[in-house]
């Protein structure tokens, strides 16, 4: 049976770095979000995120060991609820670890002295919850919210049956295509960027939300993208800030969140307001995106990074990745920043529930390759998606060099001019 362990003791370990902490409350506490009135959000230094409500999934063990908890450590527990709390250390006890202590007073002892240490994710408002968005939308506020306009949209590329078979009550339909140019898969221009935001009813001081669906993408199918609405919500995220949107806020998990928190969604369409202008000049951070010319630039530079956000088969030259690119290869001193099994796949960005990875190990993946926040660092994928994803993460931390490469391996591969487009071993500089 646990044990309890006091504050002090806990201290201690900590300092000794001899046993695995873990959260058990949801990943919005864990990244900074006060949901039980702690004095301070975040989490305790070194401790793992693993909430409660993951114990359902049949491969709950395989998601314990993925995060390097042996059963040769100590284990101490702690969260918001006492049953809850003990119910993981069973489960733990369970699975064959024979050390493992509950630590109960993080909310009034931990939370509230100063002295002891906590992290948190930077920019952890930018990444809500279904419970904040639900409370925006039948009240008009919710924590750090400030303005008096907020507009929630309801992602998709060139799926409008996605938006109607149920979505987030008072969402609009946003189709990427509003956003991106089909020719080339770039943001679309200043003008063209300005008027699709004014005719969502977005100004450059709106709240936006950003959601999608994901609906189970095959690489095979036509036009894959349309069922990666998660993803697509990741890449208008990066196109908003682009833009100068100040408040871009993503709904964690997109959808499904939504539904697994048991709220309902509707058929109903909702109409944008349309703005009469922006309101700002476009673009508000043109430093965000990097087109061909600076990608080479950095790829020059010992102190930035290209970031290959793709898969591993893409990286090596085995497949381009898409139905729309004939050349296969990556490019030539770019590192590798490992997406998951395909274009439409962002396995090693996320949790099982879709929701963003705990961001301690996307540090020590990026680590592994010298993607550091010292640096600067740019991503990029085939075109655009998941390079956009990798740079939101980026944006949550706090880095204060990053961008994306916009035009990707689609660009690179059809006018880099002399420069090779062979694949890259894993690890290659």
């Amino acid at each position: 049976m646990s044990i309890e362990i006091s504050t002090r003791a806990l201290a201690e370990t900590i300092d000794e770095g001899s046993a695995a902490v873990v959260d058990v409350r949801p990943v919005e506490a864990y990244n900074g979000w006060t949901l039980q009135g702690e004095t301070r959000g975040g989490h305790i230094r070194s401790a793992r995120s693993l909430p409660a409500r993951w114990a359902s999934y049949l491969d709950w063990i395989e998601i314990v060991r993925s995060k390097g908890l042996s059963p040769k450590q100590p284990v101490i527990v702690y969260g918001y609820e006492a049953r809850e709390t003990a119910s993981i250390a069973e489960h733990f006890e369970k699975a064959g670890y024979t050390d493992v202590r509950i630590y109960r007073r993080f909310v009034d002892e931990w939370s509230s002295d100063p002295k002891l240490p906590m992290n948190r994710l930077t920019r952890h408002h930018q990444l809500v919850s279904a419970a904040w968005v639900m409370g925006l939308i039948n009240t008009g506020s919710a924590p750090t919210y400030e303005g008096n306009r907020f507009v929630t949209c309801h992602v998709h590329y060139r799926n409008p049956a996605d938006y109607s078979r149920g979505h987030i009550p008072g969402a609009v339909p946003l189709d990427t295509l509003l956003l991106e140019s089909p020719e080339t898969w770039n943001r679309r221009g200043p003008n063209e960027l300005k008027a699709a935001l004014a005719s969502l009813g977005i100004t450059h001081d709106t709240t936006v939300v950003l959601y999608g669906r994901f609906s189970f993408p095959r690489a095979e199918d036509p036009f894959p993208g349309s069922s990666a609405g998660h993803l697509a919500a990741m890449r208008c995220a990066f196109i908003l800030l682009y833009a100068g949107v100040e408040d871009v806020r993503v709904l964690n998990g997109g959808l499904q969140s939504w539904l697994d928190a048991g709220y309902e969604i509707t058929e109903q369409a909702t109409k944008p307001v349309i703005a009469e202008e922006f309101g700002a000049s476009v673009p508000g951070r043109p430093e965000l995106a990097v087109d061909l010319v600076e990608a080479k630039q950095i790829l020059r530079d010992e102190n930035s990074n290209l970031v290959s956000v793709r898969s591993l088969a893409e990286y090596q030259g085995e497949v381009s990745g898409y139905n729309y690119i004939d050349e296969k290869g990556c490019i030539p001193g770019s590192v590798f920043g490992n997406c998951g099994s395909d274009a439409y796949h962002m396995e090693n960005y996320r949790n099982l529930d879709h929701t963003c990875r705990e961001y301690h190990e996307i540090l020590k993946l990026w680590a592994a390759v010298g993607v550091t926040p010292d640096k600067r660092n740019s991503f990029y994928c085939g075109t655009g998606w998941r390079g956009s994803e990798a740079f939101f993460n980026a944006w949550l931390m706090g880095w204060p060099k990053i961008s994306v490469y916009d035009g990707g391996w689609y660009e690179w591969s059809r006018e880099a001019g002399d420069y090779p487009k062979t694949g890259n071993s894993v690890g290659e500089a």
